[in-house]
């Protein structure tokens, strides 16, 4: 019953610092730095809207493997589990079938 250990990613993204030291900079910038700040803002603000970092990750290891998702699902979730061991069935399974954004529940 508890012998079961998956392993979990946590991603940290503290990028608002970043944002705040860039907008302060914008506030008293000279007109020749202002489109260089404006552009790093952008680029900040990027990762936001950004992919999934998990889906990017997940889609990175089947394509490494030559593996089709959709086509062959058993199979890229093996590879998942062998690229990240102690990840539970059930949470491999979820990573691979967010690859497909039409997947509803379980696939016919």
């Amino acid at each position: 019953m508890f012998g079961k250990r998956e392993t979990h990613v946590i991603v940290l993204n503290d990028l608002d610092n970043g944002r705040e030291s860039v907008r302060r900079a914008l506030e008293n910038a000279s007109a020749e730095d202002v489109p260089g700040l404006q552009l790093a803002l952008r680029l900040l603000d990027e990762p936001a809207s950004a992919e999934d970092p998990k889906v990017r990750w997940t889609r990175e290891v089947l394509a490494k493997a030559g593996i089709d998702p959709l086509e062959r699902e058993i199979h890229a979730v093996r590879e998942v589990r062998k690229e990240l061991p102690g990840l539970s069935l059930q949470a491999a399974v979820d990573m691979v079938r967010a690859l497909n954004p039409d997947a509803r529940g379980h696939r016919k």
